[in-house]
């Protein structure tokens, strides 16, 4: 959500965003409404002054007078009940299109329609060269016996998973390690629920527009949040914090749960798009200062990377266009990492920044030094999300006869263990 005053006084700023994002908002009818709006409390605290200063003159009236005096009040407040629904209508009205306002984004974003217009910052990491055609990852999980997708399929549907053996304690190492390594960099460990009331997916962003994309419990008021960003956006919420308790930094770790609705047809084979998955999540809310907030963008990110660098996985990072970048994003970084069997680098994080956009939704503010209220800003960054990262991480650490090398960083947390599975097929020496 942008400030008002903002919009009023930029609105050509706000047109622009809207027209390169994609956003559907008519900007017309929310300014038309604010007017409306202005022009309808001013004639109510009018009535209301004249409502005061009528009851003042009562007691002083003569009896002659009285009468009219207390029948004026009583019109009065007649009217002004009259005025209230029509006061709420609109501002409920205005409340909704602020809420698909989308914020501006930083001058270095490109303008783009869709992700095919990312622009590749750089790359970083060898690519692995296999001396024997390499498999892909639901490959590598079936000759071991580490995955079970038809039991699951009739147990969960489509787009679930189930590992087994090692594939597990993988999974489960990977995880650790992310927690260990944020910790490690100053981050505070958060374990958190996926369950989350309707409003907290309005405070991060994600409604109105992404309804379609959360699991609702049927008969309660709780929804199934894709990302801890949700949970973790909306804990202070309401609260008025003081300048020096920021800035806060998580690595929070929960369940998460998508929809995936739109993606019929994609990627329905093995671990990249699933139903529900883990996930370690990188969140800062800091001061209202976008320098210091670009240097946490880039403390975050350089995290994310240092993470893919320990489980020795190549990558590349790439800035995200106007189109790809969602509506609440100042700046958005994607990293992608390498998938042996598709020849592509695929999303495996996401760093953004958004401003105070979030904080305005939640009313999160503190207190600077001046002790005025300021509203925070936030930012976010995945850590790890399992099991898609066991994607590139299997079949880039495959080896020719099928089993799998773990990276050094893994290792402490697999009892010391260099090698997972067993030779499932022979090398090109035996």
């Amino acid at each position: 959500m942008l400030d008002l005053k903002f919009i009023r006084e930029n609105p050509g700023a706000v047109q622009h965003a809207t027209e390169v994002k994609g956003v559907k908002l008519d900007l017309g009818e929310l300014l038309r409404l604010d007017r409306e709006l202005v022009a309808l409390k001013q004639r109510v605290e009018a009535m209301q002054t004249e409502r005061n200063a009528n009851a003042k003159l009562v007691p002083k009236a003569t009896p002659e007078d009285r009468p009219h005096l207390i029948q004026k009040g009583k019109d009065l407040a007649e009217e002004l009940r009259g005025l209230e629904p029509q006061l709420r209508a609109h501002e409920d009205q205005l409340r909704q299109l602020l809420l698909r306002v989308p914020n501006i984004p930083h001058p270095s974003v490109p303008v783009g329609k869709d992700d095919t217009e990312n622009v590749e910052l750089r790359r970083e990491g060898q690519l692995p060269q296999f001396s024997f055609p390499p498999l892909d990852h639901v490959e590598l999980l079936e000759r071991q016996g580490w995955a079970d997708p038809e039991r699951v399929a009739r147990v969960s549907g489509s787009r679930s998973y189930l590992l087994k053996g090692d594939a597990v304690l993988l999974e489960m190492a990977v995880l650790m390690f992310a927690m260990d390594f944020l910790r490690g960099r100053g981050l505070t460990p958060l374990s958190t629920t996926a369950l989350v009331r309707p409003e907290t997916f309005v405070g991060s962003g994600h409604f109105p527009g992404g309804e379609d994309q959360v699991y609702k419990i049927e008969g309660d008021e709780l929804m199934l949040a894709g990302t801890a960003e949700v949970p973790v956006n909306s804990l202070y919420a309401g609260e008025q914090l003081q300048g020096e308790q920021l800035p806060l930094a998580f690595a929070a770790i929960s369940a998460a749960f998508r929809s995936e609705a739109g993606s019929a047809g994609r990627d329905v084979r093995g671990l990249i798009r699933v139903h529900e998955f883990r996930k370690v999540e990188q969140y800062v809310m800091t001061h209202a200062d976008e320098a210091e907030a670009l240097r946490w963008f880039g403390v975050i990110l350089e995290n994310a990377e240092a993470l893919l660098r320990a489980l020795e996985l190549p990558y590349r990072v790439v800035q995200n266009c106007t189109g790809d970048m969602g509506a609440g994003k100042v700046l958005m970084y994607d990293i992608e990492t390498w998938v042996p069997s598709e020849n592509l680098y695929r999303e495996t994080h996401s760093c953004s920044y958004l401003g105070d956009w979030q904080a305005r939704r939640t009313g999160l503010r503190y207190r600077d030094e001046a002790g005025k209220l300021v509203y925070a800003h936030t930012l976010n960054n995945t850590g790890i999300a399992a099991p898609r990262i066991l994607v590139p991480l299997l079949e880039n650490h495959q080896q020719a006869d099928g089993t799998i090398r773990v990276p050094q960083a893994l290792r402490p947390y697999l009892g010391g263990r260099d090698v997972l599975g067993v030779p499932v097929r022979e090398t090109a020496e035996a």
